[in-house]
């Protein structure tokens, strides 16, 4: 029953982490320049799981863990924007202003799909801990 509970336990922290990084990519969905104030649109964020074997079952089920959060390396929405104090003074791209390629549908379904995931594993620690209440009463 514990391996159970950290099965999920670890899916949680996991679709915590997407839901975050997904949060991340909302947020900036505007931003044009860096931190040290550069001209760099933001570059979205995506989460990489992989299975965790030190979260086993005995019948085989196994845990989940972030792999790593990557950078994906898009190429920027150019919007022609020439009254725009961000445009482009020079170059082939005059007059465009460099906003982050974030798609925000697929942001959406991406934290509907993570929410649901999360709560689908609440849902089994909550039948867990049921049972094993359930099986205190009936020994006792």
């Amino acid at each position: 029953m514990l391996s159970t509970l950290d099965i999920s336990g670890s899916a949680l922290v996991a679709q915590r982490t997407r839901l975050n990084a997904i949060s991340s990519n909302i947020a900036n969905i505007s931003t044009t320049h860096n931190e040290r104030g550069e001209p760099e649109p933001f570059q979205p964020r995506y989460v990489v799981f992989q299975a965790d074997s030190g979260n086993a079952s005995p019948h085989g089920g196994v845990g989940v863990k972030v792999s790593s959060v990557e950078v994906e390396e898009v190429e920027p929405l150019y919007k022609f924007e020439p009254q725009n104090p961000l445009a482009m003074k020079e170059g082939p791209r005059k007059g465009y202003v460099a906003y982050p390629n974030i798609n925000l549908t697929a942001e959406f379904v991406d934290a509907l799909e993570a929410t649901r995931a999360y709560e689908a594993n609440i849902g089994v620690i909550e039948t867990t801990k049921n049972l094993g209440a359930q099986t205190l009463r009936i020994l006792g």
